[in-house]
């Protein structure tokens, strides 16, 4: 068993039971893509059996804290079984459900999401590839499913040294998927849809923002970044009477045309532009339009910390214009699934844009991922997923 030995004082993450040990914490010791290892201190006590990543700067990423546990194929069955049981808890209206989120659930850099029958799986971490067999019998023993889908192609593959990969696991046949979302039904093309297919993380803002529609009455709703129109269905089923649904992906707007059908709405009632969202949504404010309620669901502008000064331009850029289209008495919900910006900040940003746009609002709500979607007491990483409910204050 090949041993990592950290530096004086690094330990301490480890006895919070955080699952990352970085490069610059390492005082010696190696291993191989994958390879189980025993982390010790300077001292030399155990504090983790972990999972081992030569290219990554999160070089090792713990299995257990406990020294008398035994990484095999009893221990993956029992982690996946922890999580599906975890999940059947949650009373989750869909059959869209993420059955593994990683780190929360003790599988570091495993996704496992289920639509209806079948199973889609993202690998992102040598651990998780190097026993990548083995989990995926375990996944169909414990869950019943058929198939299962691999969807490793996420860009923080590439910090682990580990190449794309996609395509059927176990099973074969279409890959678009029909899911029930709460009233509604969906499909996800879980080849060439985003992550593993769809958002599943939004699954219980969609169903709030039907709520608000229906209780506000809103008649003119505004779903930026619309992706394949899953708010946009939560508008038309709250009763809104226009809904204009914007997004630069001309295959996702025919997906979401396609979702308005086959939930029996009326065509009418949507309107889809293939558009930039920033030029789409000055040139509303220099026709003098006005929305209800307007929704900013935008894709990851800063995936690390890094990236948060540049990010919170732009997402200071299309609040400020969000705020100044939203009519007296609307409301926007604003969300950012950046991992490198924090609910505070996030707070401030959208602060500024509305002082920037000269509109008073309330924060009427705070959001976050579906319970699915779970952050845990010792991986506060895990809770990327953070949104607000302004109401814009009424004259």
């Amino acid at each position: 068993m090949k041993t990592i030995r950290l530096k004086p004082g690094k330990e301490r993450s480890l006895l919070r039971r955080h699952p990352w040990v970085f490069d610059g914490a390492i005082d010696k010791g190696s291993g191989d893509a994958g390879e189980l290892v025993r982390i010790e201190s300077s001292e030399g006590r155990f504090l983790a059996w972990a999972a081992f990543s030569p290219r990554s700067k999160i070089r090792a990423r713990v299995w257990s804290f406990e020294e008398a546990e035994r990484i095999d194929a009893a221990f993956f069955r029992a982690r996946i079984e922890r999580a599906v049981r975890a999940r059947a808890l949650l009373g989750v209206e869909s059959d869209g459900v993420r059955l593994i989120h990683g780190e929360a659930d003790g599988l570091p850099g495993l996704i496992v999401d289920r639509y209806a029958d079948t199973l889609v799986a993202q690998f992102t971490a040598c651990g998780v590839e190097r026993n990548k067999s083995l989990i995926a019998d375990s996944l169909l023993e414990l869950t019943g499913c058929p198939r299962l889908y691999e969807r490793s192609d996420a860009s923080v593959r590439t910090l682990e040294g580990l190449a794309e990969s996609v395509g059927w696991l176990r099973g074969s046949g279409e890959t678009e998927v029909t899911i029930r979302e709460h009233d509604w039904r969906l499909t996800v093309d879980i080849a060439q849809g985003h992550k593993t297919g769809f958002y599943l993380d939004q699954r219980d803002n969609r169903a709030r923002f039907a709520v608000h529609t229906r209780r506000r009455g809103f008649v003119r709703v505004l779903n930026c970044y619309c992706y394949t129109g899953g708010f946009s269905v939560a508008a038309l089923a709250g009763g809104a009477a226009e809904v204009v649904s914007i997004d630069s992906s001309a295959p996702a707007l025919e997906r979401a045309r396609a979702h308005v059908a086959l939930n029996g709405f009326d065509a009418a009632r949507a309107q889809f532009l293939d558009a930039d969202v920033n030029a789409s949504l000055r040139r509303f404010l220099d026709a003098g339009e006005r929305f209800d309620a307007i929704i900013l669901d935008p894709p990851k502008f800063a995936p690390t910390a890094a990236h948060a000064e540049r990010a919170a331009r732009a997402y200071k850029d299309i609040n400020r214009l969000a705020l100044k289209l939203l009519a007296p008495g609307g409301e926007l919900f604003t969300f950012s699934c950046s991992g490198g910006i924090d609910a505070g900040l996030f707070h401030k940003i959208v602060a500024g844009a509305g002082i920037d746009a000269g509109v008073d609002g309330a924060i009427t709500e705070r959001l976050a991922a579906a319970p699915d979607h779970s952050a845990t007491l010792f991986f506060p990483e895990g809770d990327y997923l953070k949104g607000l409910v302004v109401l814009r204050q009424p004259l």
